[in-house]
């Protein structure tokens, strides 16, 4: 997110989120980057976007992260890459049955790829809807799984897989944080938004 987003989330002013954004990068927490796609500014400071670094990270909801890798790292080792990817799509299985649940108990009337964000982010991804020319992307602004996924990218192929069925669509992965990028960015073709209502108005 940029300080403008912050301020306007928080009720407090750029320059106020800017001083503290100040002090989380200088203690290694965040790093500032440049937007994903650059949009055109007038005067003014330039725009960058701020993400949490792998020592952010850290400090949350990773403490299991290394016995994750250990125990996926055994599972190859004593069995084949075919179990890894049978964990995978199990994980996005479960994944996938949580965000329907609820999109079912939401309103029908919401277009399914904005039922899908809010549901990713009720199971904790902090998801947003974009709007582009050509489509739209969903951006999870957080991966609980993130450096285990950077190990075993089988678990974002699964996941990619899991929203394409959710969206009763094709779509297309453009980053992730796995990566190293500042968002995990899934892309789905404007060609596929009616399909999507129809789908939506058939359920």
């Amino acid at each position: 997110m940029t300080a403008v987003v912050l301020a306007q989330r928080l009720s407090l002013t750029p320059a106020g989120i800017r001083r503290h954004l100040d002090h989380l990068v200088s203690d290694g927490i965040l790093e500032a980057r440049e937007p994903h796609l650059q949009s055109s500014r007038g005067r003014g400071r330039p725009s960058k976007v701020f993400v949490m670094t792998d020592s952010g990270r850290e400090k949350f909801e990773h403490s299991y992260d290394d016995l994750a890798v250990s125990a996926l790292k055994f599972l190859a080792a004593q069995t084949s890459d075919a179990s890894l990817v049978a964990f995978a799509e199990s994980r996005a299985l479960d994944m996938e049955r949580k965000v329907n649940a609820s999109i079912k108990s939401g309103k029908k009337s919401v277009p399914i790829s904005l039922a899908v964000t809010k549901a990713l982010t009720a199971q904790g991804y902090a998801a947003t809807l974009m709007q582009r020319d050509q489509g739209e992307e969903i951006c999870q602004h957080h991966c609980p799984i993130a450096h285990v996924a950077a190990e075993f990218p089988q678990l974002c192929e699964a996941e990619t897989e899991a929203l394409s069925r959710l969206l009763g669509t094709h779509v297309q992965r453009l980053a992730t944080i796995a990566h190293g990028d500042g968002v995990c960015t899934t892309y789905i073709p404007k060609n596929s938004l009616t399909n999507q209502a129809a789908t939506r108005g058939n359920r």
